[in-house]
């Protein structure tokens, strides 16, 4: 195996990785994947309508640790990491190869655990807002209004803090998942709290929860081999994230199923995000929930 370093972009190239098994594979929950594609990425084809094979190199992008100890994670290193991606990305005709010069694709990969708020029953600000709503009853019963309606104020005041940190927090987590969509997403956004209460809020809600859960995922970044090593020039030409809750999960268990649904997409657009819940290690396809936005301004 060799290995070239490109001091201009940060990372060690990985040239011939082959593909390799972790043991048993396992997953429960929602497996969320969202692929984008540059509008310069056509994939050529054969006669018989099959991809023509692409070469690639991996490149260590991070690993973005995790907020609680993890044995299951923390045990598995990029090499390790890249193995298993190796084989799903064999199967949509991507080729590892030795040979710099003819490397299509430097494939990126960066995994981790999402950061995420507190439960709202452990949060210290929402518990003061409940606190200060028992304390405004109570003034109010006594006929004490405006004692009250200043404790309703600083109330509602550290309740407007402690959702805007949960909103960023969301929606830094739906951007890193790919939960944000195509032009807009369903979390910690006007348009997600607009239709929370609609016809459309299941989603919403589904969507929230599943960011606010700690979540393993995988974000493969896929740049021009050739620009980067001749040219230090950083072209995306695709990119995919796919991601599945922490708990009831193994890392290193979950990631081969991970990778083998999210396959899929390597290369090709979800065209928004696609969410598919797996169950004793198997990963149940059908029709894939395709969450389509609405065209129109935000």
């Amino acid at each position: 195996m060799k290995t070239l370093l490109f001091g201009a972009f940060g990372c060690a190239a990985v040239f011939g990785c082959q593909a390799g098994a972790l043991g048993p594979e396992a997953a429960n929950g929602i497996i969320a994947v969202s692929s984008r594609v540059s509008k310069d990425y056509v994939r050529a084809r054969l006669a018989d309508g099959s991809f023509v094979p692409e070469t690639y190199a991996f490149g260590e992008g991070g690993n973005w640790g995790t907020e609680v100890k993890d044995a299951t994670f923390e045990k598995l290193k990029f090499i390790d990491v890249a193995r298993v991606i190796a084989g799903p990305l064999a199967s949509r005709k991507y080729t590892a190869t030795r040979n710099a010069g003819t490397t299509r694709l430097l494939i990126m990969v960066y995994w981790g655990t999402t950061r995420v708020p507190p439960p709202y029953g452990n949060d210290p600000m929402y518990q003061n807002y409940r606190h200060a709503i028992d304390e405004y009853n109570i003034l109010m019963a006594d006929g004490a209004v405006d004692a009250a309606v200043s404790v309703y104020n600083a109330g509602l005041l550290q309740l407007n803090i402690e959702n805007g940190i949960r909103d960023r927090m969301d929606y830094r987590n739906a951007k890193l998942l790919g939960y944000d969509g195509e032009d807009y997403g369903n979390v910690a956004t006007d348009y997600g709290r607009m239709i929370s209460h609609s016809a459309l809020g299941e989603d919403q809600r589904d969507e929230t929860g599943e960011i606010e859960d700690n979540r393993y995922f995988v974000v493969l970044l896929a740049y021009d081999f050739q620009a980067v090593w001749k040219q230090k020039r950083h072209t995306l030409l695709w990119e995919t994230r796919f991601s599945i809750n922490e708990r009831h999960n193994a890392f290193d268990q979950a990631l081969p199923v991970m990778a083998k649904m999210a396959s899929r997409f390597f290369g090709q657009p979800t065209n928004g995000l696609v969410r598919d819940r797996v169950g004793d290690g198997r990963v149940e396809v059908g029709t894939p929930t395709v969450i389509e936005f609405l065209s129109g301004k935000k």
